[in-house]
């Protein structure tokens, strides 16, 4: 459609003069030092992110997506420039404040699915919410597996037990790295619309990398492409379609044509492909 050039701009989002950056990512440069030599991860990155905004990173294996979510966390440091939370420098993990929800569930086997949900309020010594906690395992399907180990839950209950353990902690900001990947296209579906259901209830900011271009556009406000390594931001693209999604979505032409923008945005100078 031909309206769909005027949808593409720079990192800022078409509301962006009435919204408040939450995240502002700062000249974003990584290095690691490898046996090999140097790795340069991210070169000068710099975007906002806006309060309750879904914002995708998106871009091929290799080209910083991860480096640059964690920097967010504060689980990672940066080589140069810096990220804000808030207006605040992230110098340090900021549980309180930010989830993270990672490729793997990363539950502990030995104790039962709620146990997990609750692991981490044990550990910072904090009340246990538990009426919040029944809410989010009734909307997630995992009601009556409280006393389920993890070996007796599918790939897609774990991945629902990490997201409610997540937002039950109540975060302002949640930071996903690629939470889906690994399940099947039914499961993965099925996820996408879980999370986006949550979400517009729950309307904290989310930070979700992947680099599957269908995903990206589903679940997003804005996505950010990101080119090969060193990942640079190479465009930032509005999303116009309505919400709430539906999965018919991805087969009309407007969604369409946004990939094929999108997967052209990303591979351009690159042999390196994505998923659509």
């Amino acid at each position: 459609m031909s309206h769909l050039s005027s949808s593409v701009r720079s990192a800022a989002p078409a509301t962006a003069q009435c919204a408040t950056a939450k995240i502002s990512i700062l000249e974003a440069t990584k290095i690691y030092a490898a046996k090999t030599g140097p790795v340069h991860a991210l070169e000068r990155v710099s975007a906002d992110v806006y309060e309750r905004e879904f914002v995708c990173i998106l871009g091929p294996s290799g080209c910083g997506k991860t480096t640059l979510l964690w920097a967010m966390s504060g689980l990672h440091a940066l080589t140069g420039g810096e990220i804000l939370l808030d207006g605040q420098p992230v110098q340090g993990p900021r549980p309180d404040q930010v989830g993270v929800i990672f490729q793997e569930a990363n539950l502990l086997p030995w104790r039962n699915l709620l146990e997990n949900i609750e692991f981490p309020f044990e550990i910072k010594h904090q009340k246990v919410p538990r009426d919040l906690i029944v809410a989010l395992l009734e909307q997630t399907g995992l009601a009556g597996f409280e006393h389920s180990f993890p070996r007796e839950l599918s790939g897609g209950m774990q991945q629902r037990a990490s997201i409610v353990r997540a937002l039950a902690q109540a975060p302002s900001v949640l930071l996903m790295d690629e939470p889906f990947g690994a399940l099947d296209a039914f499961t993965r579906d099925e996820m996408n619309l879980l999370l986006l259901r949550l979400w517009s209830e729950s309307r904290q900011t989310i930070v979700f990398v992947t680099h599957n271009i269908s995903e990206a556009i589903f679940l997003a406000d804005r996505v950010l492409v990101l080119t090969p390594r060193p990942g640079r931001l190479a465009r930032a693209f509005d999303i116009p379609l309505p919400r709430p999604r539906t999965v018919e979505m991805t087969f009309e032409t407007e969604f369409l044509e946004l990939m094929r923008e999108i997967k052209g945005a990303v591979e351009s100078g690159s042999r390196r492909t994505l998923e659509v």
